[in-house]
């Protein structure tokens, strides 16, 4: 279809909405000069629109690419215990990819080689589950603070206070730390199925947030 005609069609509908067989020279006189007037976008226009769309679902896949890596931390995992699962699935419905979830006994050697590697991998984000108590065998946060470069105590203090806030006893008195070693955000949760699902609603967001900052660095 020609520009003329689109225009003139367009015209022609003014007119049947008006319900107006006849028209006398002022009012034809107007719609000539609407018909003159009203022009189609060209080809630049779609290309600048598509151009912007690119633009989105690039940034959505940076958004969206994002690496996890989660440590469970215990001496024996009961049977059924799905710790680890939970937090994956909780990760990816935040839009990170999970590389894996390892599993390391309580020992402070363990866990700090944990972290090391994951850091060395270049995971974005580290999280140990598990170990945070006062029990002669909660070392993770001993063995976390043997590999940060500096601490982010907001973040941890913000997991105690929602912890506290939704009654995950062991998430609100959680000796847990965060932190950032190298480029990779690492932070200690509770066990409790409570205190994880409370946690990773609290922690997505900031970590997300703290690895822009990183990244912008």
């Amino acid at each position: 279809m020609t520009e003329g005609t689109t225009t003139g069609a367009r015209v022609d509908e003014l007119l049947r909405v008006r319900g107006v067989e006849d028209l006398d020279a002022d009012e034809q006189a107007s719609y000539d000069r609407l018909d003159a007037e009203v022009t189609e976008p060209d080809d630049s226009v779609f290309l600048s629109l598509d151009e912007q769309e690119d633009r989105r679902d690039s940034r959505t896949a940076r958004h969206s690419l994002l690496h996890a890596l989660v440590v469970l931390v215990a001496d024996q995992i009961a049977p059924g215990d799905q710790s680890g699962e939970l937090v994956a699935e909780l990760l990816t419905e935040e839009d990170f990819m999970v590389d894996a979830v390892l599993t390391v006994d309580c020992s402070r050697d363990s866990v700090r080689q944990a972290l090391e590697t994951a850091v060395v991998g270049g995971a974005d984000l580290v999280i140990t589950v598990g170990g945070t108590g006062v029990g002669p065998r909660d070392l993770t946060p001993e063995a976390t603070r043997d590999v940060l470069d500096r601490r982010i105590p907001g973040l941890s203090e913000a997991l105690r206070s929602s912890a506290m806030a939704c009654n995950a006893m062991d998430g609100g008195l959680s000796r847990g730390v965060a932190g950032v070693s190298g480029s990779t955000v690492v932070v200690n949760l509770a066990s409790s199925r409570a205190a994880i699902r409370d946690g990773m609603a609290t922690l997505c967001p900031l970590a997300r947030y703290i690895v822009g900052e990183l990244n912008q660095a």
